[in-house]
């Protein structure tokens, strides 16, 4: 088998293949343990870590929708510190990439959780959920201002040396001004993107379904939407894009890369069927190998250039 075949650089971090399990859907890793040899793909992201637990939104959190997913968990964890004690003793042996998703209310809180994330080895790489309100400015979100995205992009670059990719809102003006921001404030990737904000209705009460009113819409339903994200936003950034975004099969993959997609992470697929990762780097080695294609990395920006062969 050919290593390089699917092979891709995030910073410092290189990854066996472009699979990644998104965050949110993932767990903490060790919950995929047996389903999944987690050496089989490229890593995962954690669920995301707050410096004190967190219970999250009430109940119901999910509601499934049309080819889709709305979600309102509330961004739920046990938090730093439990996390480290407890979660990390049992996925060191991963064999693959360990990503920790981080998110705060204000920018303090982000730094000191990637300076204590910088002390542990094992992590390979730390992922910024800026699509949180930032208390300290009324509760506007972090990520739909490009200016505080290189801010706080660049207040964690300075005390982690650790890959750092930055999750982008697909709520925003313009993605490519973010993503340009992401990068000057020192970010190695960015993920494009986060959930879409969304609403489902019981029709027994006449009011919202969620506890919490609104959620996050994930799933195919979201793939198109995001796909021209990631177009939009390739060529315009010199660091790797990670699309995020309705992926359940080797074909959305591949649309992905050829959209500008360094790397992919699949989400809400991991709750139809938790060995799809592991299904698509075979798949994709798959295809690749097949079609006669050197490298994954060839193909990624192709319907921007010429290349793909």
């Amino acid at each position: 088998m050919n290593k390089k075949l699917l092979q891709v650089k995030i910073g410092s971090m290189v990854l066996k293949n472009p699979i990644i399990g998104a965050s949110g859907t993932f767990g903490y890793g060790a919950e995929y343990k047996k389903f999944i040899s987690l050496g089989s793909i490229g890593g995962f992201v954690t669920k995301g870590l707050s410096l004190e637990p967190r219970k999250g939104n009430p109940e119901p959190r999910i509601k499934e929708t049309p080819s889709g997913l709305i979600n309102s968990i509330g961004l739920e964890n046990i938090g730093m510190d439990a996390f480290l004690r407890d979660v990390m003793p049992g996925i060191e042996d991963a064999g693959t990439a360990i990503i920790v998703n981080i998110f705060g209310t204000a920018m303090d809180e982000y730094v000191e959780l990637a300076h204590r994330l910088n002390r542990i080895k094992r992590i390979d790489g730390i992922e910024l959920n800026i699509s949180c309100p930032n208390v300290k400015a009324g509760g506007a979100e972090f990520g739909k201002d490009p200016l505080v995205v290189q801010t706080i992009t660049q207040k964690v670059r300075d005390v982690t040396n650790k890959p750092l990719i930055v999750k982008l809102s697909p709520m925003v003006t313009s993605i490519v001004d973010v993503a340009v921001a992401a990068q000057e404030g020192g970010a190695d990737a960015v993920s494009i993107a986060n959930t879409y904000p969304a609403m489902a209705m019981d029709l027994k009460s006449r009011k919202p379904f969620l506890g919490a009113k609104t959620g996050g819409l994930s799933g195919p339903a979201i793939k198109p939407i995001t796909l021209k994200l990631v177009y939009d936003a390739f060529g315009k950034i010199n660091i790797p894009i990670i699309g995020v975004g309705g992926i359940s099969s080797a074909e959305d993959v591949l649309e992905y890369a050829f959209a500008g997609a360094a790397a992919i992470q699949t989400g809400t697929a991991n709750f139809i069927n938790p060995e799809i990762t592991a299904k698509l780097a075979s798949d994709l080695h798959d295809y690749l190998t097949g079609a006669g294609i050197r490298s994954f990395a060839s193909i990624v920006g192709a319907a921007k250039s010429s290349i793909g062969s």
